[in-house]
């Protein structure tokens, strides 16, 4: 049995959603900036939800889904990492786009603080925070059967795993990136998909 975390369901797939978003801004200014930085496509459309007109502007991208959702609301993608983190992207910031005014348009809570990391290299990135990641509650009769697969596509996905249920030692996790698996429960087995795409974890997942 294969179980998805994410908020998007596929086709024969076991379709387990943890996580929701709420927007926390009415506005977003795009005065103090001539580039913006998203590192998730939720981002991208709470951003679409908030002010049209980010789209004017160049974006730096981190993943495939970001990219591929800046470019399909008619954004413009002027760069993206090799990597799917978001250190990657801010060791790039520092020799590429130094000079730039950079918006980062960001959930409350992030797994790499791109702000303090730039800081120590001069450079002042601005923020905004734009959305936050909630919990779906669910009930005991939800919790995946013994020997599931578990598609974690975030950190938030696991930590709302948790909330809900307790891990049992024959699950075995697929995660969509190396800091995803910070975030499992001590001595879980799992995989790394190889690319940071559900499509890429599902795959990982059929092939256990």
């Amino acid at each position: 049995m294969i179980y998805l975390t994410s908020p998007s369901k596929v086709e024969g797939i076991i379709h387990l959603p943890l996580i929701d978003f709420s927007l926390r801004k009415a506005h977003i200014d795009l005065s103090v900036c001539d580039t913006l930085m998203f590192t998730s496509k939720q981002a991208v459309v709470s951003a679409e939800a908030l002010n049209a007109e980010w789209k004017n502007i160049p974006c730096l991208a981190i993943g495939s889904a970001t990219a591929n959702t800046i470019e399909s609301l008619g954004g413009t993608v002027m760069y993206q990492p090799s990597s799917f983190y978001g250190k990657t992207l801010s060791e790039d910031i520092i020799t590429l786009f130094k000079d730039k005014k950079i918006l980062y348009l960001r959930p409350k809570v992030v797994s790499f603080d791109a702000k303090t990391f730039l800081a120590k290299a001069g450079i002042n990135l601005k923020e905004q925070i734009i959305y936050e990641t909630f919990c779906i509650e669910h009930e005991v009769r939800n919790k995946p059967e013994k020997n599931a697969i578990i598609i974690f596509t975030s950190p938030s996905t696991i930590h709302c795993f948790l909330k809900n249920f307790t891990w049992d030692e024959s699950y075995t996790a697929v995660v969509i990136g190396e800091s995803s698996k910070m975030h499992l429960p001590q001595n879980a087995k799992y995989k790394v998909a190889g690319v940071a795409t559900i499509d890429a974890c599902i795959i990982e997942a059929k092939g256990l």
